[in-house]
């Protein structure tokens, strides 16, 4: 679907809120805090068994999704560097997550499983997004494991219960190959992911970096009836009032029966909004001037 530009629509987008240091601080600790509560009330809930790697194809024959993302991208003003030091940062954390067993009823929380990435840990300086920009913090680049168990779970029967969104767009378009705004940020432990086995059978996450990307899977040991597309409905540019520009979609997913390929269902998954940081016109330009677009 082509870029549309749309002028402000009242109400729908509140003006840029710029909040003191200190606020974001006391507010950053209080959702801490908040959320190690609720892990020690609700541990028996979350996801913690893992299986071996040489066990999990064999117990787990049926994959129900694959994706994988190319680790390096080229990206305006970020050092290579920090793309290096985001492959390290990932293989750390994927072995706290690789083979974990999602038994029905159980939830699956990033952060509960990989803890905080430190120094002490193994963990390097990554790009980490902030309020419009990009930074360099310890453990940054995990956001990409986000967005590929995100997009996975997407088309698996798993529930996503928690999931955050970017709230601004930062880099332009650049071989896109999946819908704007279809990943998950992540901010220890306070804007988690979280995925719900709502259904009566056990699966399992497989993550693995093989030739420069993040490889994943959604394994289980019987077929599902169901199959999955995600699709973007809506994709437009919004000029707003107080200035700038928002970029805004809305994702739906296509439920088919495998053995009919009926549609049995469209859901709507997400509507993203975010702060663009670039001149969107100007992104338009580029791709109509682009032959591979």
């Amino acid at each position: 679907m082509g870029f549309r530009f749309r002028k402000h629509i009242p109400g729908l987008f509140p003006k840029k809120v710029h909040r003191s240091e200190l606020r974001l601080f006391l507010g950053k600790l209080y959702f801490q805090w908040k959320r190690n509560f609720v892990w020690l009330c609700e541990q028996k809930f979350f996801a913690k068994k893992i299986v071996e790697s040489k066990l999990i194809e064999k117990e787990f024959p049926i994959f129900i999704v694959s994706h994988n993302s190319p680790i390096y991208r080229k990206l305006k003003d970020v050092p290579m560097y920090l793309q290096e030091n985001k492959k390290v940062n990932l293989s750390i954390a994927l072995q706290k997550i690789n083979g974990i067993l999602l038994e029905p009823d159980q939830v699956f929380s990033f952060w509960y499983l990989v803890g905080k990435p430190t120094k002490r840990k193994g963990y390097l300086p990554g790009m980490q997004l902030k309020n419009g920009g990009f930074v360099e913090r310890t453990g940054g680049g995990l956001c990409q494991m986000a967005n590929l168990i995100y997009w996975m779970t997407l088309h698996s029967p798993l529930t996503v219960k928690e999931r955050w969104r970017h709230s601004f767009d930062i880099f332009p378009d650049s071989n896109r190959t999946l819908p704007f705004g279809s990943g998950a940020t992540l901010s220890y432990n306070y804007i988690d992911l979280q995925i719900q086995n709502t259904t009566k059978q056990p699966f399992v996450l497989h993550i693995w970096i093989q030739n420069d990307h993040l490889n994943g899977k959604w394994r289980t040991d019987r077929e599902i009836p169901y199959s999955y597309s995600v699709y973007e409905s809506y994709h437009a540019f919004h000029a707003e009032p107080y200035g700038g520009y928002t970029r805004r979609n809305t994702i739906r997913r296509k439920v088919f029966l495998k053995s009919t390929k009926e549609i049995v269902d469209d859901q709507l998954v997400t509507e993203n909004i975010a702060w663009m940081m670039y001149e969107p016109l100007l992104e338009s330009d580029q791709r109509k001037n682009d032959p591979t677009q």
